[in-house]
């Protein structure tokens, strides 16, 4: 069954996956997997610790998606949009404080756009993500490899969809 914007039935999701990415550029060519996958409305939701490569994920998700240029994260501005394959909303809540000020920022627009919504820190913002958000948890640090947990990935993909091979 299919939810808004054609996104699957949260019920009928892939089982989670749990993904061991030894440097920066196997989460990236990871993140660039769910970037070729993805389809309007996708909803990434990133949780992480500060420097456990959240930006460096969504810098894959925008190589996957043909973005051109530099992709940084919009700590300030806080909301980034990057032209691709669909548009991608790069949406930095970490200096927000309420959910207040995460609903002012026009989150809930952008989660049925015609894009990609990849959403850092978005522990800030669960009331307001939708039942079909890929939750993407980032662990580790410095130089040691990340271990990357995805829950919600749509029932369509196939059995090893996490080898970017």
């Amino acid at each position: 069954m299919s939810g808004p914007r054609g996104a699957a039935d949260p019920a009928a999701a892939c089982a989670p996956a749990t993904v061991t990415c030894a440097s920066a550029e196997a989460t990236r060519a990871l993140a660039a997997v769910i970037a070729r996958r993805a389809a309007p409305g996708t909803v990434l939701a990133l949780s992480g610790d500060l420097g456990a490569g959240k930006t460096c994920f969504i810098q894959g998700l925008a190589e996957g998606l043909g973005v051109e240029g530099l992709v940084t994260s919009p700590t300030f501005v806080m909301i980034a949009e990057h032209a691709g394959r669909l548009p991608l909303y790069h949406v930095d809540l970490y200096r927000t404080h309420s959910l207040a000020e995460v609903r002012a920022l026009g989150l809930e627009e952008l989660l049925d756009g015609a894009g990609v919504t990849a959403i850092e820190w978005a522990e800030k913002a669960e009331p307001l993500l939708p039942p079909r958000a890929i939750r993407v948890r980032i662990r580790g640090a410095g130089d040691e490899p990340r271990t990357v947990e995805i829950d919600g990935a749509p029932p369509g993909w196939p059995p090893g969809w996490t080898d970017p091979a």
